[in-house]
């Protein structure tokens, strides 16, 4: 039997939230909101990802302040005007698709935040250009020709970890199932974990013990404010010398598990132009396998599985609990119909596309049959 099409059950405070097979469609960033809101683009492309065979779809990074955006055009969640716009189009999509588990990506971009969208280029936009000032937990720039973020103070940091709660309450009040706290790929959290990034000498700095302060605060905050199902991004290492590693990451999930986490999922870089990524099929995966093993806690593979034979064989080796794709369900918004097809395991999609199929895949709708009135 194919493990990728079998369900899997997370216990969370408010109770168990079962996934009907392990794969996650992971968070991508759209850049596509007016003023924090989503728009006509969020319907269509959520609408898709909910009618793609996954077991859960996570909403793009979603900024907790607008502050905390990485671009003009990022997600948020942070007032009655962006919940009011992701609660609109998310309700409709949902209307449009089966009923699928949603789980949103909470996070702050820290110092780089007031960045252009990739397709312009990237660069940090500056106040007089439409942009606005980073804040980090040191006045250390990303890259050394950017202007330095404002160094957060300790208000600074408090207001942050509320305004990550007020976020996760109205996720709640949206009916979202699940919630990933971002602290991968070079934002706010991650800058406070890393010593390439954080620099400071008081109780946020300095030791290990330190620069997990703040993200297990921020878990923690979380945790009290939402019973459903929770967890964190981490990016498993910096793949820079002197940054943050492995073991760390896994000391980090054990603390998460005893906080009451049910999963973390394990990307890698993102702090550093520096950095020396191994760049090939299933490169992370080592990664989650470490924290897996070491932690005990559910973990998510994610980076370049590609096809359903490299994500079963994560799971048949034990290296993840689930398996989560990205960029795969952009080409292909029906990747886990085909996978099913693949491993003669089943998924769910809305009647009017009962009758696509071509004859040899009929059985991955289960008891649904091409050409049924």
């Amino acid at each position: 039997m194919s493990l990728l099409f079998t369900p899997f059950t997370f216990d969370a405070p408010s109770g168990p939230l079962t996934l009907p097979n392990r794969i996650v469609v992971a968070p991508m960033c759209q850049y596509s909101a007016d003023n924090g809101q989503a728009t006509d683009w969020h319907l269509a492309h959520w609408s898709q990802l909910l009618n793609s065979g996954a077991g859960m779809f996570t909403i793009e990074a979603t900024a907790v302040s607008a502050v905390g955006r990485i671009s003009p055009g990022c997600l948020g969640l942070w007032d009655d005007a962006t919940e009011a716009a992701l609660a609109d189009n998310l309700h409709r999509a949902r209307r449009l698709a089966p009923a699928v588990p949603v789980c949103i990506q909470l996070g702050h971009a820290g110092r780089k935040a007031s960045s252009a969208a990739p397709w312009h280029g990237g660069m940090l936009i500056a106040p007089e250009d439409g942009g606005w000032q980073p804040v980090a937990p040191s006045a250390l720039p990303h890259l050394p020709q950017e202007a330095a973020p404002t160094e957060l103070s300790l208000a600074d940091i408090a207001q942050i970890k509320a305004d990550f709660v007020n976020s996760a309450r109205r996720s709640h009040a949206l009916g979202i199932e699940a919630v990933e706290l971002h602290a991968a790929h070079g934002y706010l959290l991650h800058q406070f974990l890393s010593p390439l990034s954080n620099q400071r000498t008081d109780q946020y700095g300095g030791s290990f013990e330190n620069r997990i302060r703040f993200p297990l605060e921020v878990f923690q905050a979380v945790r009290e404010a939402f019973g459903g199902t929770l967890g964190m991004r981490i990016s498993g290492t910096d793949w820079v010398d002197g940054g943050w590693t492995i073991d760390e990451t896994v000391e980090l999930s054990v603390q998460l598990k005893k906080a009451g986490a049910q999963f973390v999922h394990i990307s890698s870089g993102g702090v550093s132009p520096l950095q020396k990524i191994p760049v090939g099929p299933e490169y992370q995966v080592p990664l989650a396998k470490a924290v897996k093993e070491r932690s005990g806690l559910t973990t998510f593979a994610v980076g370049l599985i590609t096809d359903a034979a490299q994500a079963e064989g994560v799971l048949q080796r034990g290296d993840a609990d689930l398996v989560a794709l990205a960029r795969s369900f952009l080409y292909n918004p029906r990747w886990a119909w085909k996978a099913a097809a693949e491993l003669q395991g089943e998924v769910t999609a809305s009647s009017p596309y009962w009758r696509c199929l071509p004859r040899e895949a009929q059985a991955i709708f289960g008891t649904v049959r091409i050409g049924m009135r």
